[in-house]
């Protein structure tokens, strides 16, 4: 019996459709949630299992979900699902629950073996259920249309009712948003979806007009009339207001007068100081070179950025469901928040326990845990490379970076891990001899000299903060890396010989140990530990009632960085900008809800 993928198109089998639907199976594209990001930290690797990576889900067959996804990401992937073209199938690679999304076609775990009988199998189902004569749609909250209403004059000012702006007293205006795939509501198993004007996830999508003077009544600004006499304005600003008493405000009797110049006040102006029409621009959460789950909102004044929404805490951790955990259980929970730093932060946890427990860990057990913790920060760094690469347009940067990030992230021991230095130092050599690269970044993502920094972007800064400095690693002889310049083309150096100084230091270590536990009982009322991430210090503040964890407080280079998008992103061109943002190497899923 041919069981139909979860996205048949509908249409009977023929003997030629059957043919392109082999055809498909032999030629898989996938798009990655969260991103690809996430998937080489698990050491997952499409491409080796015969399926192309594809940048949007319009050019996708087969949506990817890696590892556990929060509510957020999982409408985001409905989103995405319902913009890929039918047929289509869903592959769960380490994944729980994946609803609002359809049962995925095949579920494996996340390791490279098993991803590759899965991806046979998904070929299998696609060759004999591509077509199908009854197809199930897909439906949803998440993918309807909704109605967002904005201020004219004030794009920022949103809301989902009608209503007034409190900063012009305007009626806010209606404007239709895709609460997911941006159409009306419903997937079309005959067509496959492929004729809604929809948008994809990350990018760019138009909302013109909103600003416009040719759109906006006059009276809906307080002004009967448009000759000549422009007494209405004198009198207001003397406040002589005889005669006026009765004066149609457009429907806002509250308002009062307001000028123009009040009217338009922090609305995006062109170089010569007048209006202009404002496009709001998202990026994410799924936009390539970006973070997945990283969302931006551009609001721009022709091509340059006059002001950016970045909304906090969409992925980022929720420590209320830790704290009633087992001490035992704490580090495996708090390792699970970010997928991007896993070792770093179940370090994290196991040093505020044994600061609780006073107890320290033995040389060779620190020892290991330097050697787990560098090879995450190089292997980190490489996959900032990749994504930036993919930014920059750098096609050999992004594929480089991305190999030998997996290369060190599936290495059995030190030994595997040192021959990737050679690997590495062509590299660096080949980044140093791209003179335009430097060229390109120069003077982009600049941070105030007041800014309050962490890891590479305050190393970058001339800054030699670095939690790394002192104790075990000293014995290693080991100074920070510093850079000047204050800009993206700094952090990119800074994180360049980061790299190739992780690689020697876990050499100097011997072994790549995932951390351990060195706990003993009875556990103090209060512990704390501090842990140089791949991204900067995190500290960790732990409360135990027995041997139960009761109360936590955690901060990250990502929450402390998530500030500094705008610095970096406004009065920018679109690209400069995003190029900016992506050279603090933020986490989304360590930025605080």
């Amino acid at each position: 019996m041919t069981i139909p993928l979860s996205g048949s198109r509908e249409a009977r089998p023929f003997p030629l459709r059957r043919l392109a639907a082999w055809a498909a199976a032999r030629d898989l594209a996938a798009f990655i949630v969260p991103g690809p990001d996430v998937a080489r930290t698990c050491g997952i690797d499409l491409d080796a299992a015969g399926v192309r990576v594809a940048q949007t889900p319009r050019h996708a067959g087969v949506l990817v979900l890696v590892g556990e996804l929060p509510r957020g990401l999982k409408k985001a992937a409905a989103v995405a699902y319902a913009q890929m073209p039918r047929p289509r199938a869903i592959l769960a690679v380490g994944a729980g629950d994946v609803s609002p999304l359809p049962e995925p076609d095949v579920w494996v775990t996340a390791s490279q073996r098993e991803l590759a009988a899965g991806v046979e199998e998904l070929r299998r189902l696609f060759a004999e259920g591509a077509f199908a004569t009854e197809a199930a749609g897909f439906d949803i909250e998440e993918i309807r249309m909704e109605t967002e209403y904005v201020c004219p004059m004030h794009p920022e000012v949103t809301s989902d009712e009608p209503g007034s702006c409190p900063k012009c007293g305007m009626d806010l205006i209606p404007r239709e948003s895709a609460g997911g795939a941006g159409h009306e509501g419903h997937d079309d198993a005959g067509h496959g979806d492929t004729d809604h004007d929809a948008s994809d996830p990350g990018v760019l999508v138009s909302h013109e007009g909103h600003g416009s003077n040719d759109e906006m009544d006059y009276q809906d600004m307080g002004h009967e009339g448009g000759g000549e006499d422009s007494g209405g304005h004198e009198h207001a600003e003397r406040g002589e207001h005889e005669g006026h008493d009765e004066m149609d405000h457009g429907g806002h009797e509250d308002m009062g007068f307001m000028s123009m110049v009040e009217m338009t006040q922090g609305t995006p102006r062109s170089s010569d100081g007048l209006q202009m029409e404002w496009t709001g621009a998202p990026f994410g959460p799924l936009f390539p070179g970006l973070p997945g789950g990283l969302s931006l909102t551009f609001t721009l004044d022709g091509d340059t950025v006059a002001n950016v929404t970045a909304p906090r805490g969409a992925l980022g951790w929720d420590l209320d469901g830790l704290e009633t955990a087992p001490a035992r259980d704490f580090p495996d929970l708090l390792a699970l928040l970010d997928p991007l730093s896993p070792t770093a932060y179940r370090l994290l946890a196991l040093q505020a326990l044994e600061d609780a427990a006073n107890t320290v860990a033995d040389e060779r057990t620190t020892l290991e845990r330097v050697g787990a913790l560098e090879r995450e920060r190089a292997a980190s760094h490489l996959g900032w490379f990749s994504g930036f690469g993919r930014l920059l347009g750098y096609s050999w940067l992004e594929a480089r970076a991305g190999q030998i990030q997996l290369a060190l992230l599936r290495a059995a021991d030190a030994e595997e891990v040192a021959r990737q230095e050679t690997e590495v130092g062509k590299l660096v050599r080949r980044v140093y001899r791209t003179p335009m690269l430097a060229r390109r970044l120069k003077g982009l993502g600049t941070l105030p000299d007041t800014a309050e920094t962490s890891g590479p972007v305050a190393r970058a800064a001339g800054l030699a903060k670095d939690a790394r400095s002192g104790g075990i690693y000293r014995t290693l002889d080991f100074e920070p890396v510093v850079r000047e310049g204050n800009d993206a083309v700094a952090r990119l150096w800074t994180r360049l010989a980061e790299v190739e100084q992780s690689l020697k230091l876990v050499r100097k270590a011997g072994a790549v140990c995932f951390p351990q536990g060195m706990l003993t009982s009875p556990l103090r009322s209060t512990g704390s530990a501090t842990v140089e991430t791949p991204r900067g210090a995190a500290t960790l503040r732990v409360k135990l009632q027995g041997d139960v964890v009761s109360a936590t407080e955690l901060t990250t280079p990502s929450s402390l960085h998530h500030q500094f998008i705008g610095a970096v992103a406004e009065e920018r061109e679109v690209a400069d900008a995003l190029l900016g943002v992506a050279s603090l190497d933020l986490s989304p899923w360590g930025v605080a809800r």
